[in-house]
């Protein structure tokens, strides 16, 4: 299989599995109406969900450097969510719901840090640009997924609607028995505890702890906003279910089809602009929403927030591979740690703050944004492969 139609497979396998997980964005708020649950119980719920996902990516990343046949994990990622999110659909309370949304979040967290290292490895030259890609597929769930299960809402219950969304995952998981056959192997090494701690230490002190809370904050801001957007429009504006969904669709599609070009931008004018550019962008969106303007310019500015902060996130998954400058997998699993389990506090902080007044709950999710681009400026990202090599080349023709 040529690697243009292994990075649309990977693309598709990223859509499929991360269906049933966006369509959470409308289930959950769905949720708190049927359970009569207050805003911080709903972001408790995003919390959970995002943190026992979070459990799975570094072992995910872990294995995809030391096991061959990555192919045969990846195809067990879509069983494992099908069958995670339908035992969730049948949960009779509160706190059996959370534990089993957290349970199958861990087979969509899995999929991420293996695919994106097969990826990140096989094209070091332009990885940010081949994650954009891959990401088009989970930005494309987050656009048609909430949108799907709007109108789906509007005829089923959250048990039913949740029961759907699986389907595509297993779906792929069948298409997979076959993609999997030319998802590159690598050589079967044993972990190595010594390089697993010199790796973790590398994040520890210095710049890799400037990042590490760069890569907190920014997603505390985004994580805020999508946890929060559509409670927001059903409370203060009165939206159904289908126009929740339709409003959201559209704030996501923006930054979900910039993903591929923003990365290809950082790959050839650095990390550090992309990064620092979309989250003050996204704060100073934010902030407009804390003085509550009319509705259409709210819309607007949840457009332009979400958008840049989604388009940055290719860039910011490199920026963690360029850091270390090995071990992708599991480089990549502990940023989605970072990524889905701090930033997942976004959603419940966010909750807190709303039970206090919404535009308490923008101001935090604006800090959160504004602090991510003061980090991501005094963050020194690592160099890229050709700026590497050009050096090199230089080097040696400057000693002949």
């Amino acid at each position: 299989m040529k690697n243009r139609s292994l990075l649309t497979w990977f693309a598709l396998g990223h859509f499929a599995n991360d269906w049933p997980v966006c369509s959470l964005w409308l289930i959950v708020p769905a949720v708190g109406i049927a359970m009569e649950l207050s805003p911080a119980e709903v972001g408790l719920l995003f919390t959970i969900c995002n943190v026992g996902g979070a459990l799975a990516y570094l072992p995910a990343g872990i294995l995809a450097d030391h096991v061959a046949n990555r192919g045969r994990l990846l195809v067990a990622t879509f069983w494992w969510v099908a069958v995670g999110y339908l035992l969730a659909a049948m949960a009779p309370g509160f706190w059996s719901l959370a534990l089993l949304l957290a349970v199958a979040g861990m087979g969509d967290a899995a999929w991420h840090p293996i695919a994106t290292g097969v990826l990140a490895r096989n094209s070091r030259e332009r990885r940010a640009h081949v994650l954009g890609i891959h990401a088009i597929g989970g930005s494309l769930a987050e656009v048609l997924a909430p949108l799907a299960v709007g109108f789906l809402l509007a005829y089923v219950d959250w048990r039913e609607a949740l029961a759907i969304s699986v389907l595509p995952a297993a779906l792929m998981g069948f298409c997979f028995f076959f993609v999997a056959r030319a998802v590159p192997r690598v050589e079967k090494t044993s972990v190595n505890r010594r390089d697993l701690l010199d790796l973790l230490s590398m994040w520890r002190r210095g710049n890799g702890l400037r990042m590490v809370a760069m890569i907190c904050l920014y997603n505390m801001a985004l994580i805020a906003l999508l946890s929060m957007i559509p409670l927001y429009l059903a409370d203060q504006h009165g939206f159904g279910p289908e126009a929740a969904g339709i409003a959201f669709s559209t704030m996501l599609i923006i930054g979900a089809l910039a993903q591929p070009w923003v990365g290809k931008i950082s790959d050839i004018a650095g990390r550090r602009p992309v990064v620092v550019f979309g989250n003050l962008t996204a704060a100073l969106a934010i902030t407009l929403l804390v003085f509550q303007p009319s509705l259409w310019i709210m819309i607007a500015a949840m457009v332009v927030a979400v958008a840049a902060l989604d388009a940055i996130r290719a860039a910011i998954l490199a920026g963690a591979v360029d850091h270390t400058g090995r071990s992708e997998g599991t480089t990549l699993g502990l940023a989605f740690v970072l990524l889905d389990g701090i930033g997942a506090l976004g959603a419940v902080l966010a909750g807190i703050a709303a039970g206090f007044s919404w535009p308490h709950m923008f101001g935090l999710a604006a800090a959160f944004s504004l602090g991510a681009a003061a980090l991501g400026f005094v963050t020194v990202f690592g160099r890229q492969p050709d700026s590497v090599t050009a050096e090199a080349a230089s080097t040696s023709a400057s000693a002949e």
